[in-house]
């Protein structure tokens, strides 16, 4: 398959480069910072012209799978008397939210001609259903990048484009923390068996790395 994983140079998205590319898929991946050479385009996702730019540079190539992966969780540990400023709502919506879309938009023509898959990296903190309190922008966030994947899969089901989110369970990583209960190799294995089981038929699912539903 060809792939292109955004946010791709460290953590879970560094894990789903790498263990995509060691099964033989053929894997672009994304970061803000200076590619890394073959197989990497540059990409900040707050910023339309490089969200053009990385479409341009990828070409015309048929796209199998899109991982939306990139993502910020800027409100961690936040005082609900005190914190979430404006920016980080901001920020993290311009990430989370905006920049998914418009990376899904710009490689749109690469997605129909491959008749592609799109799966975003959510989280069950974007349930509304397992509403825990606290990590409102995060939470908030991740809720629109669900309903966002959910309307997409609606609009381009009938062109045989199927999207999915997935939560890639709690993972050792920057983000996750050292506590996390899941190795990031881990969860990228069965990231990519969800991704892989993704169909029209499924198209609208939001599961966890092991295939469970996640109420909405």
């Amino acid at each position: 398959m060809r792939i292109i994983v955004t946010g791709a140079n460290r953590g879970i998205g560094r894990a789903l480069f790498d263990t995509a590319t060691a099964r033989g898929d053929t894997v672009t991946g994304t970061t803000r910072q200076a590619p890394e050479g073959p197989g990497w385009l540059r990409l900040d996702v707050t910023d339309p012209a490089s969200v053009r730019a990385m479409a341009k540079a990828f070409g015309d190539a048929p796209l199998d799978l899109l991982v939306c992966n990139a993502g910020v969780y800027a409100d961690k540990g936040e005082d609900l008397a005190t914190g979430y400023p404006a920016e980080a709502w901001a920020e993290s919506f311009a990430v989370n939210v905006t920049g998914v879309f418009l990376t899904v938009q710009a490689l749109l023509p690469n997605l129909r001609a491959g008749k592609g898959k799109v799966a975003f990296i959510a989280s069950a903190m974007g349930s509304q259903a397992q509403a825990q309190g606290g990590s409102y922008i995060y939470r908030a966030s991740k809720a629109a990048a669900v309903n966002l994947a959910r309307n997409l899969a609606t609009d381009l089901k009938p062109e045989g484009i199927a999207v999915g989110a997935y939560h890639p369970g709690w993972v050792r990583t920057d983000m996750g923390g050292a506590g996390a209960d899941v190795a990031p190799a881990e969860s990228a294995g069965g990231l990519l068996a969800r991704f892989d089981a993704l169909s029209v038929a499924t198209t609208g699912c939001f599961e966890d790395w092991q295939g469970a539903a996640i109420p909405l």
